[in-house]
């Protein structure tokens, strides 16, 4: 499912500069199935009502109703490195240009897809599960925030995270091999920070592709290359490699790229998906955040140095090298999914059962303790959410747990509403004064939507910066229909939602299992394992802990629907839970809105790329530099540069835009492609010029074997916006590793 890996913006960090320029490693679909529902796990921000409502639509032209909004779920892994564009909602368009069909289309058909192959492939099993903590994966990046929350309940736990992960492993009941496995654990996917440019799974998809070769490795022949070759052939290799010149650029078929593919696409590869769980409040960088200037720790409460939000950055674990953070933390999941999947003993059994049903979350009426009742809100967002969070600061001008409306002076002025994506864009993201003046941004907004009397009062402590639940043009900018959903198998109860700080978590965890027990007649007990699958199924932000909620820290801030959404929350899964205990149906509720039809886009396609005269797509700009010594070796990084189209005319789907071939013989076999934590494909424009390049990079593995190898990419282009797409490749002068 890996989207544009060009001029797309980055879906996450809503920051407008980040845009995709190549693929650390590719973004893919994982979702095996029961009797009868679906799970799907992407590498991806988060899942989109709109991408449902498209898969349903396929799925139904495939199986009829076998399929619906009941019985399938999708979640996301909360990558924030991922192509944007595919959400409905105007507020989380904004920074992505708009809509992005590109994007849209490659995670639909990948969710299709992963889905049919396993509908297809659908085979009697047996399912076990096992639990374990993941060590220094997650702190909590808002602690000032949980510390809010009630002594006595703070004192029920040793940490200010969850650490426990829950794995099931799939077995293949006809052949007794283990076909999958899909674990969940609360850790945001912020490792790669908000200046990364290359489309990448982050540290959960590096866990997924850790854990996928490492099962491969284990129980068949790996598809890599092997070789033993001792130190007397070195300077044959050398030599050898010398003899290997570029290739020059090639035309090749559209599916060429696909036979170079290291792993094939087949029912029988194994799954290995890590899902997102109550991330809200977690992050990956484990060091702590410490102002730039300084090197001190930030300020406590509002995560700021010297009042400077941009200063304040949160350290991952191989800082200052990101990619380093990633793999160290997608390698932490990884070992513990792997422990947990050796002495996985306790079997699943029971039944295969769901519930789901729509919410209009603007206006719930929420009966507290004692008869209080009170309502949720229209969405909104607070001041706290422009200032960002350690993982990527926001806009200048805001602090988290500011209890003004606003900082930031525009120094421009509002355009008319029928320019409000052009006037946000330009206006809200590029603000160019910041000043302690909370009157002019209030301004600013009310040329928006100044916000009700009933809003204001409603969202209390928090102001507003954007009333996002009240502003209609040019489309609705936030959700009000949401989906909630628990799904069964046997003593597993996971339920959907979004992003549960980890006391919020905690609560609804407790909530929903006291419920099954209570009312399931000896069918759940303490033994119930309760999970949550965060991000999934729409998106909708934050949700904090009324206590929580008073700080406004960015947590809070981005919790749409007032100081009450947790207590929302709790009582409507509890009625699900119930529902599902004691084996009622629920009511459908209003459905979500299909917006599709008013979706706008400013994204140009691509058109007319050519490389420079005398020059062929595929022709080597800069080629391999050798080191002095002859050869590579492990963990340095040969490169190569070529002539290059953009990479959206074609997204090579299930092929790749870089491999490393290896010689064998007098043949050159794949040896790592584009989905590789190791290899790296970087597509720019040059500097001064319309040619475009893309370059090659490969850090070369520790156990990488020693032998003759080169650079390869393919690519795509069109002449014109009508003519057909052509397809080239070109291969890099060779080199050794020894």
């Amino acid at each position: 499912m890996t989207g544009p890996a060009a001029d797309v913006n980055m879906m996450g960090y809503a920051s407008i500069e980040q845009h995709s320029a190549g693929i650390h490693f590719r973004l893919r679909a994982r979702g095996p199935h029961g009797v009868r529902f679906a799970f799907v796990n992407l590498d991806a921000g988060m899942a989109s009502q709109l991408v449902t409502i498209e898969v349903l639509e396929r799925l139904k032209s495939r199986y009829g109703n076998l399929y619906n909004e009941d019985n399938l779920a999708i979640s996301g892994t909360h990558t924030h490195a991922g192509p944007g564009g595919y959400l409905q909602y105007y507020v989380y368009s904004i920074t992505t240009a708009g809509f992005v069909p590109q994007s849209f289309d490659a995670i639909v058909t990948a969710v299709e897809l992963s889905i049919v192959q396993a509908h297809e492939n659908l085979k009697p099993g047996s399912v076990f599960i096992n639990k374990g903590d993941v060590k220094n994966a997650g702190i909590n990046r808002s602690p000032s925030a949980y510390l809010v929350n009630p002594a006595d309940e703070r004192a029920r736990y040793s940490t200010d995270v969850d650490t426990e992960m829950t794995l099931l492993k799939f077995i293949n009941g006809e052949s007794g091999k283990s076909i999958g496995a899909f674990s969940w654990f609360a850790t945001h996917g912020t490792s790669m920070s908000k200046d990364n440019r290359l489309i990448s799974g982050d540290n959960k998809g590096a866990a997924a592709r850790f854990f996928e070769d490492w099962f491969t490795s284990t129980t068949k022949s790996s598809s890599r290359v092997i070789a033993n070759t001792s130190a007397t052939l070195y300077s044959r290799l050398i030599q050898k490699a010398k003899e290997i010149n570029a290739t020059g650029g090639i035309s090749c078929g559209k599916t060429t790229s696909q036979s170079f593919k290291v792993r094939k696409n087949d029912n029988s590869r194994f799954v290995g998906a890590f899902c997102q769980s109550n991330v809200g409040d977690v992050t990956p960088n484990v060091l702590g955040a410490f102002c730039n200037d300084t090197g001190l720790p930030c300020d406590f409460n509002h995560s700021s140095c010297h009042g400077n939000n941009q200063l304040c950055l949160g350290r991952g674990p191989g800082y200052p090298d990101e990619i380093l953070s990633t793999k160290i933390i997608g390698g932490r999941q990884f070992q513990t999914a792997v422990d947990l999947f050796k002495y996985a003993k306790e079997e699943l059994t029971g039944k295969v059962d769901y519930r789901h049903t729509y919410l209009n979350f603007t206006d719930i009426e929420v009966e507290l303790d004692g008869n209080n009742v009170v309502r949720t809100c229209p969405a909104a967002l607070g001041p706290g959410f422009a200032a960002g969070t350690t993982d990527g600061p926001g806009f200048p001008g805001f602090q988290q747990g500011d209890t003004e409306v606003g900082r930031v002076f525009l120094g421009q002025k509002a355009h008319e509403t029928s320019t409000l994506g052009v006037m946000v864009i330009e206006s809200l993201m590029r603000c160019v004064i910041c000043m302690q003046i909370s009157e002019e941004w209030k301004r600013f907004r009310d040329s928006l939507k100044k916000p009700s009397k009933y809003q204001e009062d409603c969202q209390q402590p928090k102001p507003i910066l954007l009333d996002t639940g009240e502003m209609f043009k040019p489309y609705a900018w936030a959700p009000a229909i949401l989906p909630i959903q628990i799904l069964r198998l046997g003593k597993l109860v996971t339920f959907l939602c979004q992003e549960f700080t980890t006391m919020a978590g905690r609560r609804l965890r407790e909530a929903v299992k006291e419920t099954l027990v209570g009312n399931g007649n000896g069918e759940f007990d303490d033994d119930t394992h309760i999970v949550i699958a965060g991000l999934t199924n729409t998106y909708s932000q934050y949700i904090a802990t009324f206590e929580e909620y008073k700080q406004q820290r960015y947590e809070a801030s981005s919790t749409l629907y007032g100081p009450h959404t947790l207590s929302a929350y709790i009582q409507e899964f509890k009625k699900l839970a119930e529902a599902m205990a004691k084996g009622e149906n629920m009511i459908k509720g209003p459905p979500p809105p299909d917006l599709s039809s008013v979706q706008q886009s400013y994204l140009s396609d691509p058109t007319g790329d050519s490389p420079p005269p005398g020059k062929k797509f595929g022709d080597v700009k800069q080629d391999i530099t050798i080191p002095k010594r002859g050869s590579f070796q492990k963990g340095e990084r040969p490169s190569a540069t070529f002539w290059s189209a953009n990479p959206r005319y074609d997204l090579l789907t299930e092929g790749t835009f870089a491999v490393v071939e290896m010689l064998q013989g007098e043949r050159w076999v794949p040896a790592y492609d584009d989905d590789d934590f190791c290899l790296y494909f970087k597509w720019k424009v040059e500097s001064g010029t319309f040619y475009g390049l893309a370059t090659i990079e490969w850090e070369v593995p520790e156990d990488a074997v020693s032998g003759v190898y080169r650079l390869r990419h393919f690519g795509s282009s069109k002449k014109t916006k009508e003519s057909p797409t052509e397809y080239f490749t070109g291969a890099s002068s060779a080199f050794s590793v020894s």
